[in-house]
């Protein structure tokens, strides 16, 4: 899985953050998405879906074949 992040799309909302915080961070000034992690494991694959799926901005794009 590779993950890619549009900062331009993000709201800030942190839903990312609260789900998989091993992946996904928020910058202190404005609170956009920082991308930790661009190809996670796959014990946490589910856990950026759901990120993926619950964000607000659709800011998170994921690619299932890397």
């Amino acid at each position: 899985m590779k993950v890619i992040v549009d900062e331009d799309k993000c709201c800030g909302a942190g839903q990312c953050v609260l789900l998989a915080p091993e992946v996904f961070d928020q910058r202190e000034d404005d609170g956009i998405v920082i991308l930790l992690d661009a190809e996670p494991a796959e014990p946490l694959h589910a856990t950026v879906r759901e990120a993926a799926a619950v964000c607000p901005g659709a800011a998170i794009e994921l690619s299932e074949n890397a």
